[in-house]
């Protein structure tokens, strides 16, 4: 395992602020939903979802292609509401509050507590700087050097500052895909959330890459809770803390990784790891 981050980190001086919002992030805030459906056109993409997503561990959504993993993950922080015709029944509870009835204006809010790492790294059309500088200035944070120890705090716990320090005001899209890989994760950061969503955010990255990203998720859990949607049953395996297998918009299974992979209770659970079907 690599530990550049603990390094990082543990060596660096405290974080340098705390958003103030409407979403704070005590330790016991959970995400769970209770019967959810998702209906897209009409069409049922999601049925009675139950599931509660644990604190300070790395959740696996798993299942084949089209059972609705990744429709459930942005169900989590509303951004499913940017599919045409959607309709969201049921309940999605952060903490005491109810994602699935809080109106436009709050959006922004739900966003920031729950961020999102993309499945191909999409840094802004902007410098290395302000990618991470960005999402703080539209939370009220501003000052120069306010910004610059928010700026360096992140890069530093992805492992990325001592690879661009030297060029921080330079396009971001210049940088490798790893590297962009890991300023989208030090920017969703930086805004401090309470959840990092992660839709196959190592599918585009090399081996190398995607390790050191997969590597990075295992150091965060100790300050972020990770839901994470995979098709590679290898991944989920090396990471995984808890597991929700999915089939046809149904939750068929959901507990802890050694528990599902090694002993599921559901046949048709055992039929997907044993490869009967992808």
């Amino acid at each position: 395992m690599f530990d550049f981050l603990h390094r990082n980190i543990t060596s660096s001086k405290e974080k340098p602020f705390v958003v103030n919002n409407k979403f704070p992030r005590p330790e016991n805030m959970r995400l769970t939903t209770h019967a959810l459906s998702i209906y897209i056109g009409g069409n049922p993409i999601l049925k009675h979802v139950n599931v509660d997503i644990p604190r300070n561990k790395i959740t696996c959504i798993i299942g084949p292609s089209g059972c609705g993993k990744t429709t459930l993950l942005r169900t989590f922080n509303r951004l499913v509401d940017t599919i045409e015709g959607v309709n969201i029944e049921g309940v999605v509870m952060l903490g005491d509050r109810n994602i699935v009835t809080a109106g436009a204006s709050e959006l922004t809010e739900i966003r920031r507590a729950i961020g999102l790492v993309p499945q191909r790294p999409c840094p802004l059309p902007m410098s290395i700087y302000d990618n991470i500088a960005y999402g703080c200035r539209i939370h009220g944070i501003s000052g120069r050097r306010k910004l610059d120890a928010i700026v360096e705090y992140y890069l530093r716990a992805v492992g990325l500052w001592d690879e661009v320090k030297d060029r921080l005001h330079t396009p971001a899209n210049k940088l490798s895909g790893g590297q962009q890989q890991r300023l989208c994760l030090a920017r969703s950061l930086a805004i401090e959330p309470s959840y990092l969503l992660a839709d196959e955010s190592t599918s585009a990255l090399d081996p190398i890459s995607s390790r050191t990203v997969e590597e990075l998720f295992v150091q965060l859990k100790k300050d972020y809770s990770i839901v994470m949607v995979t098709h590679t049953l290898r991944q989920a395996r090396r990471i995984a803390d808890h597991i929700i297998f999915m089939y046809l918009g149904e939750v068929i299974e959901e507990g802890d990784a050694d528990q599902v992979f090694n002993h599921p209770k559901h046949e048709l659970t055992q039929r997907y790891l044993d490869g009967a079907f992808s």
